[in-house]
């Protein structure tokens, strides 16, 4: 049959398409509060259920995984999809024009938290299997699914699942649905993340705040002593000054090199659309400092007072936050214990805690299952696919590609602008309707390579 056969029956389906992802969104899965994760795990297997894959809720030492299957012995080629049923918190609700967990379209957009990351996502690639099934009567490879309800919380227990359980999650590819398109619009293919390191540092003055008046100059500030640490860790130029850092960092290749450059850049539109439109930069360094530079973030600040007018104190507690994207080869590990090491240098009653983290990893640009998603793809979006040797953010890509030994792609459906993890947060119509399309697109593909061969 046809593989154009797929489109037409998206598009006829489009509106009963809809009715799936609604349930799910309308579901909470807050992980970081586990409101509604468990109900929302059963959520998802009943809809697997009703495709015919076998599936089972496996537990972990947190919340559940989803895991299915569809299997057939006459096939060679055995591909993982893996995704997320949790999403983050939803506040600040005052922000949102709807209620986050009541979906709404508008401006041909569906509105709620999970609507691009990743409920939207997720379905549309249940309901690509769906379409594969309806219209083509047989799958031409095996499908193993694992659904986690931990990502937004860093994935802190996939790695023991995926240890636990390798024999049943074996396969020739883990494929992921998650991230967002290129800021172009163009299809994107990204082969590798960013690892992530999250650190809390702590500074102690007295034992309670105290009058900046009549303690001044007397009872230390810890904020000072925290800004004084960290002109030590950085230059004003952004490079981290702390021995070893750089260590290990895998080069590119001359080939992702020109994979970089190969990226579309307006500087003027990515700018507007993050909200910084004074943005200076060539699209060959944005690119180099997104994906294969690590960062030395501070994402939250705490101390003393800061409400309306002046209270004057010196207060007795600092407390700073960061997450730190690593890139391959930087080990989490390896990184905290060289900042403990320099914070014990220069500031040893200052607290390191260790938050969590992530491992970077990134898949062979080169291989020829690589070539093969770039070429289903395409034909699904009848655009050529840019292919980025890594993304910006983290997903939890080492699980498949350090315990697993797989490569991993992943395939963005939902648009540059779904505003996750922020008020507002959607998913365009056609981005859903066009990860339907291409999961099928990339089974038949993998089947017919896998028949050739």
């Amino acid at each position: 049959m046809s593989i154009e056969k797929i489109r037409d029956f998206v598009s006829a389906n489009q509106l009963e398409f809809l009715d799936p992802l609604y349930t799910l969104l309308w579901q909470k899965s807050i992980s970081a509060q586990n409101d509604g994760v468990v109900d929302c795990a059963n959520l998802v297997m009943e809809m697997m259920k009703e495709l015919g894959i076998t599936t089972q809720l496996i537990e972990t030492e947190g919340h559940p995984v989803v895991f299915g299957e569809l299997m057939d012995p006459a096939n060679t080629f055995t591909l993982l999809i893996y995704g997320h049923y949790d999403v983050q918190p939803p506040e600040p609700l005052e922000k949102w024009e709807s209620n986050p967990f009541e979906p709404e379209i508008r401006n041909a957009r569906i509105y709620a938290r999970g609507a691009g990351d990743n409920k939207g996502q997720l379905v549309a690639q249940l309901l690509g299997v769906k379409t594969y099934l309806e219209t083509m009567g047989k799958m031409p490879i095996n499908l193993k699914f694992v659904f986690e309800g931990e990502e937004e919380i860093g994935s802190i227990h996939l790695a023991s699942f995926v240890e636990q359980h390798k024999e049943l999650l074996k396969a020739d590819l883990v494929y992921t649905s998650d991230g967002s398109l290129h800021e172009s619009g163009s299809p994107t293919i990204l082969l590798g993340v960013r690892g992530m390191l999250a650190i809390e540092l702590e500074a102690k003055g007295a034992d309670r705040d105290n009058h900046s008046g009549n303690n001044g100059n007397i009872v230390p500030n810890p904020v000072w002593k925290l800004l004084d640490l960290l002109e030590t860790m950085r230059d004003k130029n952004g490079k981290v000054l702390i021995e070893g850092f750089y260590d290990n960092i895998l080069p590119l290749t001359e080939y992702e090199k020109q994979l970089l450059k190969k990226l579309p850049f307006d500087k003027k539109s990515v700018g507007e659309k993050i909200g910084y439109p004074q943005l200076e930069m060539s699209g060959e360094t944005y690119y180099r400092k997104l994906t294969m530079e690590p960062t030395f973030n501070i994402c939250g600040v705490e101390s003393g007072y800061t409400g309306e007018g002046i209270k004057t104190i010196i207060p007795s507690t600092a407390r700073l936050k960061m997450d730190i994207r690593l890139v391959v080869n930087q080990d989490p590990i390896d990184i905290f214990n060289k900042i403990k090491a320099h914070v014990s240098l220069h500031a040893p009653d200052v607290q390191v805690t260790y938050l969590g983290s992530m491992e970077p990893s990134r898949t062979n640009a080169e291989l020829e299952v690589v070539k093969t998603v770039a070429q289903a793809v395409h034909q699904a979006f009848h655009t050529e696919p840019l292919i980025q040797p890594a993304m910006g953010g983290s997903l939890p890509n080492y699980v498949w590609t350090k315990i697993l030994e797989l490569p991993s792609v992943i395939v963005p459906y939902a648009n540059f602008d779904q505003g996750n993890h922020s008020p507002n947060e959607n998913i365009k119509i056609h981005n859903f309707l066009s990860g339907i399309v291409c999961t099928a697109h990339v089974i038949h593909t993998l089947g017919k390579v896998a028949r050739e061969n």
